[in-house]
C-alpha cells in the first residue's frame, strides 16, 4: 500500500468514526456503565490491580477487579487534556476509537511504540494532535516493549498506568492480561521543594530516571509535570530495564527488584519457590544453572539478610500455557513455545505448570501476562508479587558478564508489591475462600 493510499484509509476512518458510522460493538463492552470506573478503583484500593475482561467470557464482563479499555478514559476519573501512549504494539485506529468515545479525540496524545506500523509513521500527517514517535533500537532482537500510559487532566492532576498488554484488539479481547492504575496525583503547590511529592518506595524519582533515557524531545513537559505532582499516595515500586552495557549496581532489570527486596524483604526459606509466568519463554541456556540461577533467580532471593549468596539450586515454578491450554483457548491456536526451541532447554519440563484460572473464569483465555512472585504453595500467600511487561529472557532482564557489567536489550516497566507498603505481612491467596483476590489466580497444576 502506498503512503498516499494509507493516508486516505486513515483519514476515511477518522472521518467515519467522528461521524458515528462505525460499528463500535467488538470494541466496547455494553455492560460497561459510564461514569463508574472512580469507584470501581477505590474499592481496588490499595492494590489498584485488574485484569482485562474477556470477551467470550461473560462472567468477566462484571467482575470488580475486571477493567476494560473504556474504563480507563471513563470521565469519573477526570477530564483529560493530555496523554502518553508507550507500548510495544499499536493498533492506532483501535486505541483512537477510544479516544473517540471518551471525547478526547482531539487532545493531544504522544505515542511511543517499539514495532514497526506505516499507519504509526503517517498518522500525525492527517492528525496532527497525535505525535507518534518510534523508538528505535539497535539490536534487532531488542524491543521498546514497556506499556505505560500517562494521563493528564486538565485540573493539574494526573495518574499512571501500567500493564501487560499491547495496545491491540486482540490483546484486549481474549487474552488474560493484568493492569495496575494509579491513585489520583494531584499536583504540588508552587513552593514546593524539589524533592517534594516522592512516595514511600522512591516511584517518582524511578519514574523521571527511565523516562530521561529515551532522550525524547516530546517527553520534556511531562518530565516537568512529573517533577511538580505530588506522588505519595503510591505504594508499588517501579522495576524498569532500559537497554546498555550498566555498571554495577545498576537501577535497571534483575538488580533493580534485587535491590528492592534486598532493602525491604524479610529473610524467607530457601525452599519456598520463586513463581514465573511469561507470555514468552528466551533462550534460557543448557542447564537452569546458568542466566537463570547465576542472574535472574539469585536477585529474586535477596532479602535483608547478611547472607544473600545462593545456596544452592532456588526453586521455581513456570507457569506457561501447554499445548491443550491453546487447543482449548477461546481463540485456538498453537503455542508459542516451539518444540525445537525447548528441546535445547529441557531442563525446563520439570518446571513447567500449566495456566489455570477456573477462579477468574479466564482458564480459556491465554495469559500475555508476566508476572513475577515468591509464592508459598501451603500458606497460600504472597511474599512479593512483581506485575511487568518483562517476559523471562536475558534481553528483558539483562545478563552479567565477566566484568560484572549488566547488559539490557530491551525497554521493560512494571511494579512491585510489597506487603509492608500495604500495611500487611504477606499477600493472602486462598484459592477456595478467595480471601485475596486481588491478585491472578496462582493456582498450579502439572
Amino acid at each position: 500500500m502506498s503512503t498516499e493510499s494509507l493516508k486516505q484509509s486513515i483519514g476515511e476512518f477518522l472521518n467515519d468514526l467522528t461521524q458515528d458510522k462505525l460499528d463500535l460493538s467488538e470494541c466496547m463492552y455494553d455492560t460497561v456503565k459510564p461514569g463508574a470506573m472512580a469507584e470501581k478503583l477505590k474499592r481496588a484500593a490499595p492494590y489498584n490491580m485488574f485484569l482485562t475482561a474477556i470477551r467470550d467470557s461473560k462472567p468477566t464482563h462484571d467482575e470488580p477487579l475486571s477493567i476494560t479499555m473504556q474504563e480507563i478514559f471513563d470521565e469519573s476519573l477526570g477530564e483529560i487534556e493530555t496523554s502518553v501512549q508507550i507500548n510495544f504494539e499499536i493498533e492506532i485506529d483501535w486505541l483512537l476509537t477510544f479516544y473517540h468515545k471518551a471525547r478526547i479525540l482531539d487532545k493531544p496524545l504522544l505515542v511511543l511504540y517499539g514495532a514497526a506500523d506505516p499507519d504509526l509513521d503517517e498518522i500525525n500527517k492527517v492528525k496532527s494532535n497525535v505525535n507518534a514517535i518510534r523508538i528505535k533500537m539497535p539490536p534487532e532482537y531488542a524491543h521498546s516493549h514497556s506499556k505505560i500510559m500517562l494521563l493528564g487532566y486538565a485540573d493539574g492532576t494526573m495518574r499512571i498506568v501500567i500493564s501487560t498488554a499491547n495496545l491491540t484488539m486482540f490483546d484486549w479481547h481474549n487474552c488474560t492480561q493484568s493492569l495496575w492504575m494509579s491513585p489520583l496525583l494531584p499536583a504540588l503547590t508552587e513552593d514546593a521543594e524539589p524533592t517534594a511529592g516522592e512516595s514511600p518506595t522512591g516511584f517518582k524519582a524511578d519514574l523521571l530516571r527511565y523516562l530521561v533515557v529515551y532522550q525524547v524531545e516530546q517527553l520534556e513537559p511531562w518530565l516537568e509535570r512529573i517533577r511538580k505532582t505530588d506522588f505519595s499516595a503510591i505504594n508499588v515500586f517501579l522495576i524498569t530495564s532500559v537497554p546498555g552495557a550498566h555498571l554495577q549496581p545498576a537501577p535497571w532489570g534483575c538488580t533493580a527488584i534485587g535491590t528492592v527486596l534486598e532493602h525491604h524483604m524479610v529473610p524467607i526459606d530457601d525452599s519456598i519457590p520463586i513463581v514465573c509466568q511469561s507470555s514468552s519463554i528466551g533462550s534460557l541456556g543448557f542447564t537452569p544453572m546458568g542466566w537463570v540461577q547465576r542472574d535472574l533467580l539469585r536477585h529474586m532471593r535477596r532479602n535483608r539478610s547478611q547472607v544473600n549468596r545462593l545456596r544452592g539450586f532456588m526453586p521455581f515454578k513456570m507457569i506457561h500455557p501447554s499445548k491443550r491450554n491453546a487447543l482449548a483457548s477461546h481463540d485456538g491456536g498453537i503455542s508459542p513455545y516451539k518444540q525445537e526451541h525447548h528441546d535445547r532447554q529441557s531442563w525446563l519440563t520439570a518446571h513447567l505448570q500449566q495456566w489455570k484460572s477456573d477462579q477468574r473464569h479466564r482458564s480459556q483465555a491465554m495469559p500475555h501476562n508476566k508476572c513475577y512472585a515468591r509464592f508459598n504453595e501451603q500458606e497460600q500467600s504472597l511474599y512479593w508479587f512483581l506485575l511487568t511487561s518483562a517476559n523471562i529472557s536475558k534481553a528483558a532482564w539483562g545478563y552479567t558478564d565477566r566484568y560484572s557489567l549488566l547488559t539490557i536489550a530491551n525497554y521493560e516497566a512494571g511494579v512491585l508489591f510489597l506487603p509492608k507498603f500495604v500495611a500487611t505481612k504477606h499477600f493472602r491467596c486462598v484459592v477456595r475462600e478467595m480471601v485475596f483476590h486481588h491478585f491472578p489466580c496462582l493456582t498450579m497444576c502439572h
